[in-house]
This record gives structure tokens, sequence and C-alpha cells, in this order.
């Protein structure tokens, strides 16, 4: 048959093609599950019909204040309903959701809000001397502040900004959401942390997100009304879409605040959790919770986890406590995670160190995958032998549109029609990837990026190091940590203590080395370090 055209009366219209979005789910719950509980924090108990209610509030105060289609509004929160309501809320005033990591220095933060423009920024009220330093260093106008104080945390308002409480209240209920006139229209602003130094604005559309919150369900076996807990946090690819994706099966999200184990066991215990993310150290902290801080409970709780494969023996021992754990892969460009660790029964009579090893590899693309491949340098497939490596590459509509401002980088990350994720990898037989190295420097520690040259760049700047190198040392409890490789100037002295204090001064906690080693650094004729080298002498300590 030939193909139709308008002229057969066959185009597209409102009848049959709307602009995919996320938003949608959220649409159709507020009137399918309008009694159903939406969201969870504390005392606070949300149905659908009053979380969309505030919701709607939320987005035409934004709408009042300025905030129009194409607009960016950022957040530094931690998972407190807030986060949740913004997800929703920013995109349905046509704005652009920016949500930034709350552990970032100041210098880093200024120059989110620079470069991506924001016009307001909704911050928690434990944040506000950090959000005063960095909008002290920005170079462009700053945002409009709006604070969150959480009464269930004993954080209080700090009197300096309007609360968001006040803000919300100037708008109505009711309010007619500003739908995409394209689904490839802006939906969020995601920032990397930066293998050059200074992050990239990760662009998501609408299509990609509505996309992963479809995929997800089938990879995760869900059915209608699951639990699910936010440890993943909320600027980590937007949480890997779980918020947008709950109101399609009229789930419930249970906010976490502060990630302990106690919380953890309280949630599934007291809400009946059925699925949550989290990074192997999350994993690690249920293992090796106190008695005092475990509950009982008498279902399988579902978990993805992603960021660094997690230890054989946590796995195992994770499994006895009723956690059933999928490895997933992913990466901000791709909104979280695009390959996973489908099980086969074929594998249960396995010892357990050799299932535990075949758990941790990243495994398949997601059925909303065009294609992930391990290629060569001339983009042709790698062998799948399980040894040779390659690239991991995808395609497929969960992947970005691109960087903010950087046509170079994007053109890169694009190259040859596929993304290039920079990690290296194999291939076994069956087909399932297996990270083996990160080519970017990248350093994973539970579950946040670490880029080592803006570490190197920070530790540069200490009047007594000539030269410095800093790679991943394996560690229990975070999968991996910083550790710092440093060549003293001549005559120079300085002690581990110093160096760490120091990058403190410069860098957020989480980046700055666990470990300093003085030494002369291995190098190649031509004069780079040789960082190989020194990961196996890291992973020797």
């Amino acid at each position: 048959m030939e193909n139709v055209t308008k002229a057969d009366g066959m185009g597209k219209g409102p009848a049959n093609h709307v602009a995919l979005t996320p938003l949608s789910h959220l649409a159709r719950a507020r009137d399918v599950f309008a009694d159903r509980v939406a969201l969870i924090y504390g005392e606070i108990r949300l149905t659908y019909a009053e979380y969309a209610a505030r919701i709607d509030r939320l987005a035409h105060a934004l709408t009042l204040a300025g905030v129009g289609r194409g607009d960016v509004v950022a957040t530094i929160l931690p998972n407190v309903p807030a986060q949740s309501e913004a997800a929703f809320a920013i995109p349905a005033c046509g704005a652009v959701l920016n949500t930034i990591n709350t552990r970032l220095d100041p210098d880093t933060i200024a120059y989110i809000l620079d470069h991506g423009g924001a016009r307001v920024a909704i911050i928690d009220s434990q944040l506000v001397p950090l959000i005063q330093q960095a909008v002290a260093m920005m170079t462009t106008p700053a945002p409009r502040i709006i604070e969150v104080p959480d009464p269930t945390a004993d954080v209080p308002a700090s009197g300096m900004f309007e609360t968001y409480d006040d803000f919300m209240a100037r708008g109505q209920a009711g309010f007619d959401w500003v739908w995409p006139a394209d689904e490839w229209d802006d939906l969020a602003l995601n920032y990397t942390s930066g293998t050059t130094g200074r992050p990239k604005g990760v662009v998501y559309h609408h299509r990609g997100a509505y996309l992963m919150t479809m995929g997800t369900p089938i990879s995760w076996r869900m059915t209608l009304f699951p639990v699910v807990l936010q440890i993943v946090p909320l600027f980590h690819c937007n949480g890997w879409c779980h918020t947008w994706m709950t109101p399609l099966l009229g789930g419930t999200v249970v906010c976490c605040r502060d990630i302990t184990a106690a919380a953890i066991y309280d949630a599934i215990a007291d809400h009946g959790v059925t699925h949550f993310g989290g990074a192997p150290i999350v994993l690690n902290l249920i293992v090796t919770a106190k008695d005092a801080a475990r509950r009982p409970f008498d279902h399988t709780v579902e978990v993805f986890t992603a960021g660094a494969p997690p230890a054989a023996a946590t796995l195992a021992a994770i499994e006895k406590l009723g956690f059933n754990v999928t490895q997933v892969y992913g990466l901000t460009e791709t909104y979280g995670h695009v390959t996973e660790c489908i099980w086969s029964d074929a594998w249960n009579d396995l010892p357990e160190d050799e299932r535990a090893t075949i758990k941790a590899r990243q495994g398949v693309g997601f059925a909303i995958m065009d294609g992930v491949a391990v290629v060569g340098p001339d983009m042709q497939p790698v062998p799948r032998d399980g040894q040779t490596q390659g690239e991991i590459v995808m395609r497929g509509n969960a992947v970005m549109k691109g960087y903010l401002k950087n046509p170079e980088a994007t053109a890169a990350a694009f190259d040859g029609g596929w993304f290039h994720s920079g990690d290296l990898a194999v291939q076994h037989p069956d087909g399932y990837i297996q990270i083996v190295d990160r080519a970017k420097d990248i350093i994973i520690s539970g579950g946040e990026n670490i880029s080592s040259v803006e570490v190197e760049s920070a530790l540069m700047h200490h009047p007594a190091v000539s030269l410095c190198a800093v790679v991943a040392k394996p560690d229990d409890t975070w999968g991996e940590v910083p550790a710092a490789f440093v060549e003293l100037r001549d005559g120079a002295e300085a002690t581990a203590q110093e160096i760490i204090a120091f990058a403190r001064s410069r860098l957020a906690g989480f980046k700055c080395p666990k470990q300093v080693i003085f030494g002369e650094l291995p190098k190649t004729s031509t004069g780079k370090i040789q960082k190989f080298a020194l990961r196996q002498q890291a992973a020797a300590l």
C-alpha cells in the first residue's frame, strides 16, 4: 500500500497526535486516582487530588512571577515534597526544571545559575548560606530566591527570603497547565559532574522522559500502586524519572530527606515500600545496619542499583534480607538507567559468588532504547568474548537533546550517529555488557560523579604541589573514593592532612581526596602521567 498523505485525510491532528510528556501521567492520576495517596513525608499525606492542586498553585505562582515558556527555574533541595511538586509544576508552567546537587560548592552553583540563566531558585532553608555565597559569585543577575523550611526535619525558615508556602499561596488550584507545543521542547536541565572541570548542561525533552517512565515499569516488573521510596536524589537525572513515573501507576512516593538504614527500614515497614533505586553505598547501609535500625517486613523489595558495580559480597548478603537487586546503568545524558541486568533462571543454581558476579553486570538495553552496543575505534561492534574492550555507545529517544551552549561537545558526543558514553566495557557471549574502566577518569563515589581533573586543578593551587594526579581507590563503603598522588616542589613540605584540608576549602567534601600519597609520579616518555599505574597502586593500598 502506498504511503498515505494529508490529501487522503490521514494527517496528524489533535485527535490522533499529542505531544508525549510525563505531565500527562499526573493529569490522569488526579482524576483516576484522586483519593489514593500520592506522597508521604513524615506526617504529611497528600492524595492525588491534593498533590495536583498544590502543583497547580505552584505553577500559577511561577507564572505570576513572570516565569514563562522556556525559562529556567532551579531547585536546590533534598528529597522533600517541594522537590517532587517542582518536578511537575515547573514544566506545567512551560518552564525548564534545573535541579542542582545540594552537595556542590558555591563556585560551581554560581556557574550553573549563570550558565543556565535561572529566573527563580527554590532553596532548602538549610542551604540559604550556600546560596548566598553562590549568588555573590554570579556574573549575571541573581534569580529570585524562594526558601523551603522543613518542620518535619526541624529546619526553620531563615527569614531572609519568601517562603515556599507563602509563594505558592499566590497561585490558584485549577490553573490551566502550559502543555509542550512539541514533545521535543525542553523539559529539564541537568548538569554533569564535569569531566574537564566545569559541568556540562544536559538538556532533556518531554518525549525522552515520557518514554523512560513507560519503559521503567517493564524493566522493574511493576504493577499498579507501587510504593516508591525516593532514595536516588532528585537532582540525579531527575531521580531517574521515578517521580514522573509513579502517577502512571497510581503509586505513592515516600520522600526521604536523610538516607539512613533506619529511614529505609522504617519506610518499608511503615509504608510498605515496594521499590527504590540507589547506589551501592545504599545497599551497604542496609547490609551493615545495626539491629536497632532493622525492622521486619514480609515482602520482597525491588531495588535498582547503579553508579558502580556493587561488591559481590554485598549482593549476596542483601538478598537474604528480602531485597532483590537489579543492576542498571546509564548517564545523566540518558535520563538515568538505560541498561538492565535481566535475570535468567538458568543462573539460579550457580554458586553464590558466580550469581553475584553476573548480577553486577550492566546488562542489555532497555526496551525503549534503539540500540546499546560496545564498539571499537572503527565504530564496529567488538567480539562478544567477554575480553575485547570497547566503548559503550547508545541511541534512542532516552538520549539528551544535547549540551546547553556547547555545540562542539554535543557534536563529539553524537559522533557517528551514536551517543558516546566514554565508558569502556566488554560484551559477553550472551550480549550482556560489563564495564571494565572509565575512559573519562570519572570517579564514582557513593553514586556521585567526581571529575579527577577538577580535583587535580584544585590541588595544583597549593603552593607546595608541583604535580598531582587523582584516581579512584576502591572502597568497601563508597565503591570508590579519590586518592591523590602528589609530587612536591623542591624544598617544599606538606602533610596529607594539609593537602586534604586545602582541597576542602575549594571543593565539595565528597570530591576531596581521602588519601594522599607523596612521591614522583610515573610518566611516559612524552611526560604524560601513567594513571593506569596509579590505579594499580591505589588498589593495593
